[in-house]
This record gives C-alpha cells, structure tokens and sequence, in this order.
C-alpha cells in the first residue's frame, strides 16, 4: 500500500496533507489542451486574463535582430552554454541588486527554471511553501514533479510572517515566492518585511530557497530579497517575457555554484542549451542604450493602469490589491456573478478560483492594456454586483 501511495504522489495524482493523510490532487499535474477544445475568442471582447505585458510598451525586435551576427552563431564549437555578452549583462544587474552573481544561466523561462531548480535538490514528497494564491501553474509545476505544495498567506507586502513561521513547522524543504508583482495579489516586498521573512527561514538552514523575480524591471516596485547571507541553497530567476517580448522563452538564473551546477547538468542530458539566437537577441535587447527608459516607461504605465483600477473600486467602496504587477486582485463575494456580468459587458477577466489554495473568492484583472476610462466602466459592473443592485443600463 505504501509503494502505491508513493508512486500516485510521484505522478502528481495525490499530495500529503499532515494529519489528515493523503487526498486526490486538487487538478491533474498535467493538461494537455484539444484542438477545437475552446471556441475562439469573440474580437469585441476585451481579453484581461492573459497577464501580459503591454505589446505597445516592449522594446522593438527588428533592429536587435538586424545586428545579431547570425554567422557566428553557427559555429556551435566557439560558444558556451550562455552567451557571453548576456552572462556579462545578468551579472552586473543581479550584483546592481545585492544577488551573489558568480554562478549564473539561461534556462528556457521562469517556469523552466521553477522545475530545474526544484528538480536539482528535492525528491518526490517533498514540501514546498508557496503563496497563497498563487499562479497556477506554479502548484501544476508542483504537481507534476510529485511534490506538495503548502501554502502560506500574503498581504500587500508579500509573505505573511506568522503564516511563514507555521509553514517551517510543517517540516518543508524549499520556500518559493515572487518578491515584487506577486501573480495576482500584485504583492511587493519591502525591506522590513523581508528582514523579517529573512530571520525565520535563518532558522533553517537546509531550506532550498527560490525567489521568481519574473517581472523584473517593470515590476513597479524595487527588488528586495528574502534569503540570507551565504545561503547554501538558492536561486533568483529572471525571465525576460515581460521587459522583451513573451515569446522569448528565456530566464536568467543566478544561484549558488552547486545549484546551477546541477541546472546546468540536466540540461545538457536534455534541450542542452537554451537557443542561441535568442540569447543573442536577448543580450542585443538588454545591452541597447535605449532599454532602461524603454522599460521605465513600461513601468510608469503599468503603474498608472494599476492604480487608476484600484482607484476606481475604492471610489465604489470595493477593496482591491495591486501594490506592483501587471494585474488586480479584486475579493468579492461571490466569483461566478461579477466574471458573469463583467462577460456579458464585453469584458474577461480570470476567477480567482484556479489562483487561490485557502483564500476567499476573488478575480484578477489584468491591468497592463487597460485605456483611459476603462478603469471606471469595469468598477462600475463590479460595484453594482457586489452591492447588490442592478446593473446599469447597457450592462
């Protein structure tokens, strides 16, 4: 019977839970989308689900790609695994932000480097303290490598610290958490909170730490950090989905020799190495003199779109979350009728439901494309639901 529990565990199938055992895995570790599985998306819809960054606010690719010495590129004998000129770019902004930056790659992604990182130390069983909510995929990264997820409460300022200090006495093994536009609660840490976050996990000096800083230079909010000095076990991720181009898939990870020895290691049994094209184009980008104001302005506008949404809800007495990030998290009390009404006045917004482990109902609204005005017409529609009267003529 153990073996059979170990092996449902080690499929994503079921999760340990403490005392009260075993339970089915909240969803399947993996899902596979069918073609023609969905209708296609009416084009008078405003899509506000997708947490993207702002096509207009990314820097262009042609010119990058026009100075990319694709030649050189095929000699695959003169290169490393990293380009060397993105290795050099990483590494002054991990040093600019306090990040030990002497062991660093370039795995394909946030999430790539999520299950590399977490692959290379733990074994299936294992637990992970991750926040709550949390972006799905992160639990279905979890799940598919047969490891427990444990959630832990954050608030405007990221992790809570008591919900933290009850999670470490759950006996977990590595802590994951987004320090700056936590998805969705748009949390950001701050100095003070995270000195204290730091103290706890001090305590336990065996944890594997991994901050996914995936926002980075557009995150609105500065970059602080949880782990301790010299800590044996840890990783910072950076994608550069967000301040590039989504279809990028590449991350810069910075973490101690030992774990990115070992990222480094299964990758070379498996892709090898992350595309050196867009590497190259990647370090063009990020090397241009025009990026820094490029993603400042990105980084104005996100907060602006933000703010102008959490305004709006606080003019109609309706709480919302977003101190950094591309997104909005609005608590109401029931999901179901505000995406419903919401839907029906062209606008679609994600519940809450697939985000949250223990938290009460709410949606996310993906602020990044919002326009002027927008802000108050989607309020609108959520103030006359949750208040309980009648939507206004023409919602």
């Amino acid at each position: 019977m153990s073996a059979a529990y170990r092996i449902l565990r080690q499929r994503g199938l079921v999760v340990a839970d403490g005392r009260r055992g075993t339970r089915v895995a909240p969803r399947p570790a993996l899902r596979l989308a069918r073609a023609g599985a969905t209708a296609p998306l009416d084009t008078s819809m405003r899509d506000l689900t997708l947490g993207s960054a702002d096509p207009a606010r990314l820097p262009p690719l042609t010119p990058a790609l026009a100075r990319i010495d694709a030649k050189a590129l095929l000699d695959l004998k003169a290169h490393e695994p990293v380009d060397p000129r993105l290795r050099d770019l990483a590494s002054r902004s991990f040093t600019a932000d306090g990040v030990d930056a002497q062991a660093i790659g370039v795995v394909g992604g946030a999430l790539d480097g999520i299950e590399r990182v977490l692959e290379s130390h733990l074994l299936p069983g294992d637990k992970v303290a991750i926040e709550d909510p949390a972006y799905p995929p992160v639990r279905d990264v979890l799940l598919a490598l047969g490891l427990a997820p444990v959630p832990v409460a954050v608030d405007d300022r990221g992790l809570i610290p008591d919900a933290l200090d009850s999670s470490l006495s759950k006996d977990i093994d590595a802590v994951l958490i987004v320090p700056r536009a936590q998805n969705p609660f748009g949390s950001a840490l701050d100095s003070e909170r995270a000195a204290n976050l730091s103290r706890s996990l001090a305590r336990r000096p065996e944890l594997l730490i991994v901050e996914d800083d995936y926002a980075g230079a557009v995150a609105g909010a500065p970059y602080v950090s949880v782990i301790p000095r010299d800590w044996p076990r840890w990783a910072v991720i950076r994608s550069v989905s967000k301040v590039l181009h989504p279809d990028l898939r590449l991350a810069l990870l910075a973490g101690d020799e030992t774990t990115v020895a070992r990222v480094e290691g299964r990758q070379a049994l498996g892709t090898r190495w992350v595309s050196r094209l867009l590497q190259a184009l990647a370090a063009e980008m990020l090397g241009d003199p025009a990026f820094d104001a490029t993603a400042a302005r990105a980084r104005d506008a996100y907060a602006h779109r933000r703010q102008a949404m959490i305004a709006a809800l606080q003019e109609r007495g309706i709480a919302a979350h977003g101190r950094s990030g591309l997104n909005v998290w609005v608590p109401v009390r029931e999901e179901s009728p505000v995406v419903s009404a919401l839907l029906t006045a062209g606008w679609l917004v994600a519940a809450g439901e697939r985000f949250r482990i223990a938290t009460r109902p709410a949606i996310r609204i993906t602020t990044s494309t919002l326009r002027d005005g927008e802000a108050d017409e989607i309020a609108r529609i959520i103030a006359a639901v949750e208040h309980g009267s009648e939507a206004r003529s023409g919602y």
